[in-house]
């Protein structure tokens, strides 16, 4: 038998070797530019290279050809970014293939080829080969496998395959399978990093010490085997389809094998046969597990795998709910608050235990014990680090705390699984809502109350804004404001002077403090007061209550500037007061040109000196202020 399998193996890469050398017409020259939605298609026309699109975008792989759909089974740098259709692919200066994107960037489709290359290939065994100028292959697909293995293709030792992460997207996946150097063929969760507990397919193979290593070989007839890399003898044949050897004229076969590990964990063998008419067949020949919820990683934390009509579902574990329920494999999370714990016992009128039948999992328990039913079941209640228990036939109590994971329903083990469940979960269910329904909601509520704070802001603003035109107003129109002291002082601008007078039409006169204007505020009395009552002689100021006459708003008539002595407001006899004013016209003080007898002393009003070089007839000084 061991003869017969190193024939089959020398007559097998013998065969491989005769189709990596290309048929003439099948070379694809160094100066050839591949575009979407062209491609290298093999001679039967079974298989091309070339751009396929994957969701929004592209990537460069190598697909079999069909009508209706296309079967992926390799891809170019498969965790890059998806490029567009305006990419290509070329060989450079250096003989190098890449993939140069539209924004001008080049990715080695090839990075292992460190020679340059003269030409390539399509074969019709799917396997797209680099020649340098030797005619020797210098570069494979063969040899650097994603997902899938053809017909003469090898998983060597320390090798593995990598899932896509669904059936639209080629990126790497959840599971992988490796070729262990031991000798084992592994099936493995991609977070496993090879730990042995989380295998959930094995073929057994170890060779002590790992001397004699040994490659997974699917062959051109559909036969799955491990073959010892050294002898080539068979080691395991995980399915058998020999029919007397190889068919030399494989180029024309109707029937294509491929090996997949599928989105799901499962490693699959299946056959594509083409008929005449252009249609074709996909059979499923074999699969490891042949369980869909032995895969270990197919559902997530606190979540479980059932199967129904060889269907997986993964569902919650009581007191969780998914994490998203559109996505059901993300896992469960816990829906219910933990109450305190006491004296290291748990408060046990929070909780109560519900039972599933037919259950297991993959954690290490952190107590285990032998007990009745009842009592594993009360001391999990009562732990407060037991989140659940798993009670085996054998009376054994093995307790575990959350996160759970590789939970399955298994009806070969008559399992009994008791999970401390929060009352909470019953009476107050929570609302599901998506990550994203979530984030819409924040931000609505953001920038609800940033508009809301705009708005109050605006409109307190604007009070404010009319409260102190409507005082600024109340000011500028009332004509007596009181006495200086109840006042405080004000700037006027000149276009505040220039509108209240009306653009200075009406000139009452000039005097010593410049122009006097009819229609001038009666706030402006204060300044011209002001500036009388700091005059440098003593003599020419006025008199206290001739300041407080003038800015209650009384007229004063004055007699001669040229008179040295000013009025005395001291008595009614020495100055004429001509009237309380009321309008604007009359917010002065007259200086008439007459002579009185009456003036003398230095508590009298007077028109200040400079008044002397300009004397006015009638001259009317208005208090401004």
């Amino acid at each position: 038998m061991a003869s017969i399998s190193v024939v089959f193996l020398v007559l097998s890469i013998a065969f491989v070797c005769g189709m990596a050398q290309p048929k003439q017409d099948s070379s694809i020259s160094s100066s050839a530019l591949l575009t979407y939605p062209g491609s290298w298609l093999s001679p039967s026309n079974r298989f091309a290279f070339g751009f396929y699109q994957q969701g929004s975008g592209f990537a460069v792989g190598i697909w079999l050809v069909s009508q209706d759909n296309r079967t992926v089974v390799w891809t170019a740098n498969r965790d890059d970014p998806l490029v567009t259709s305006n990419a290509m692919v070329y060989f450079n200066r250096d003989g190098k293939l890449v993939l140069r994107t539209e924004q001008g960037q080049e990715q080695f489709i090839a990075s292992s080829a460190k020679e340059s290359v003269s030409y390539a290939a399509m074969l019709d065994s799917g396997n797209f080969v680099l020649y340098d100028t030797d005619n020797k292959a210098i570069w494979q697909s063969f040899e650097n496998p994603t997902d899938t293995i053809l017909g003469g293709q090898t998983v060597s030792s320390g090798s593995q395959l990598y899932s896509s992460l669904n059936k639209s997207d080629h990126s790497t996946g959840k599971f992988y399978l490796r070729m262990q150097p031991d000798g084992n063929l592994v099936l493995y969760p991609a977070t496993s990093e090879d730990n042995p507990p989380d295998a959930y397919w094995v073929s057994d193979t170890y060779i002590p010490g790992g001397v004699h290593k040994n490659q997974l070989y699917l062959d051109f007839n559909g036969s799955l085997i491990l073959i010892n890399e050294s002898t080539g003898a068979t080691v395991l044949t995980l399915y058998s389809n020999f029919y007397g050897g190889i068919n030399p004229n494989n180029n024309n076969n109707n029937t294509i094998y491929r090996a997949t590990l599928d989105v799901d964990g499962i490693f699959r063998l299946y056959s594509h046969t083409y008929y005449e008419n252009g249609s074709y067949h996909v059979s499923r020949l074999w699969s490891a597990p042949s369980n869909p919820c032995d895969v270990k990683g197919s559902c997530g934390f606190n979540s479980f795998c059932t199967q129904d009509n060889n269907q997986s579902d993964c569902r919650c574990l009581p007191g969780h709910d998914f994490v998203d329920p559109n996505r059901r494999t993300l896992g469960c999370e816990r829906n219910f608050s933990r109450a305190g714990c006491r004296g290291a016992k748990e408060n046990a009128t929070f909780y109560y235990i519900s039972t599933i039948k037919n259950m297991t999992w993959g954690d290490i328990p952190y107590f285990a014990a032998e007990m009745s039913m009842e009592e594993c079941s009360s001391s999990c209640l009562e732990d407060c680090n037991c989140g659940a228990a798993l009670f085996k036939n054998n009376n054994s109590c093995q307790k575990q705390q959350f996160p759970l994971k590789y939970v399955r329903r298994d009806t070969a083990d008559g399992h009994m699984a008791f999970f401390k469940v929060g009352h909470t979960a019953l009476l107050n269910p929570p609302l599901m809502i998506t990550r994203k329904t979530e984030m819409v909601q924040i931000v609505l509520e953001i920038i609800g109350f940033t508009v809301l704070s705009c708005v109050a802001l605006a409109i307190f603003g604007r009070f404010i804004f009319k409260m102190r035109v409507l005082r600024y107003n109340r000011l500028l129109h009332n004509g007596k404001l009181g006495l200086p002291e109840e006042v405080t002082l004000r700037l006027f601008t000149y276009n505040e002077l220039r509108r209240v007078t009306k653009g200075f039409k009406e000139e009452l006169g000039k005097g010593s403090f410049g122009a006097v204007y009819k229609d001038m505020m009666s706030l402006e009395k204060m300044v011209k007061v002001g500036l009388w009552c700091i005059q440098e002689e003593p003599a020419l100021r006025p008199s206290m209550k001739c300041v407080v006459l003038m800015l209650e708003g009384y007229t004063i008539a004055v007699l001669n500037a040229t008179v040295a002595n000013p009025v005395l407001c001291n008595s009614s006899i020495e100055f004429e007061i001509k009237g309380l004013v009321t309008g604007t016209a009359k917010d002065a003080f007259v200086v008439s040109n007459y002579n009185h007898k009456g003036w003398r002393g230095s508590t009298s009003c007077s028109s200040p000196a400079k008044m002397n070089q300009n004397p006015l007839q009638e001259t009317v000084f208005n208090y401004v202020s």
